[in-house]
């Protein structure tokens, strides 16, 4: 393979991989190879060696509207990711100077991903394996967001992306996210949208029906207002919801924003 340069332009590099290049892992081409086949499915999109072009086939679709709100800076934070699957956001905290990253997932893609995608996977492959190449000290628990009592820490930043959406009870989520935060955290949110909110409709959240948002995928329940996140998370006791984007991707609404702790 002739070696794609490493400052060839975005364009022609996918969506994903142009996500994957803010954290560029540039292990050596063998040691890349090895790890691109020992995961036997990704569902994060990472840069193993951008110089022979090396990527991970990743399943996430783009994530470019989300990188806008990732601190530049995380130093001295200690950070969680929840539902973190291979891991990429832990890394990039860890990347960009966190003191601490801890990143939970409760496993159950190993259902879903043997469903869409038939795939078996132990759960956690990707995460280790991409630790391993970066020398990394996140640290990965298998653990239920629901299960955040079990911790003995708090920290200034979470993450939760992709999961709000995904849970039988959003505002019980929104509760254990909000205890686990210190004083003057944050948790920095992504979820589904309303169609055509335009931040004026408060406490809207639609159901959409199985496998209507995506095919074959019936574990999307939820699709928020930019008001009702906003209206949960007070119930939940955060100060505000600040909205950062409501982009629409893939036909799909979306909202990303924070809320931050009293």
């Amino acid at each position: 393979m002739e070696p794609t340069p490493v400052a060839a332009d975005a364009a022609a590099r996918s969506p994903e991989q142009q996500v994957a290049d803010i954290l560029p892992i540039e292990a050596k081409p063998d040691a890349a190879r090895a790890t691109l086949d020992e995961v036997p499915f990704w569902f994060h999109t990472f840069a193993l060696n951008r110089a022979e072009g090396i990527y991970t086939p990743g399943a996430a679709l783009d994530h470019r509207y989300r990188l806008p709100s990732l601190p530049a800076d995380h130093t001295g934070l200690s950070v969680l990711d929840v539902g973190t699957f291979d891991g990429f956001y832990a890394f990039v905290a860890e990347r960009r100077g966190a003191d601490r990253v801890l990143a939970i997932d409760n496993e159950q893609y190993i259902a879903w991903v043997k469903a869409r995608w038939g795939h078996e996977l132990e759960g956690g492959e990707g995460f280790r394996a991409i630790a391993g190449l970066l020398k990394s000290i996140a640290e990965y628990r298998r653990l239920d967001v629901f299960e955040l009592d079990q911790l003995d820490e708090r920290f200034d930043l979470i993450y939760c992306f992709g999961i709000l959406h995904r849970v039988d009870d959003p505002h019980g989520l929104l509760q254990r996210l909000r205890d686990r935060l210190n004083p003057g955290g944050r948790v920095l949110l992504e979820t589904h949208g309303v169609p055509d909110d335009d931040g004026a409709s408060l406490g809207v959240l639609r159901v959409p029906d199985p496998g209507e948002i995506y095919p074959g995928d019936e574990y999307v329940f939820w699709e928020f207002t930019s008001g009702a996140i906003a209206r949960l998370g007070r119930y939940a006791g955060f100060g505000n919801f600040e909205v950062d984007d409501m982009p629409v991707i893939d036909g799909h609404p979306r909202i990303i924003g924070s809320l931050t702790a009293e």
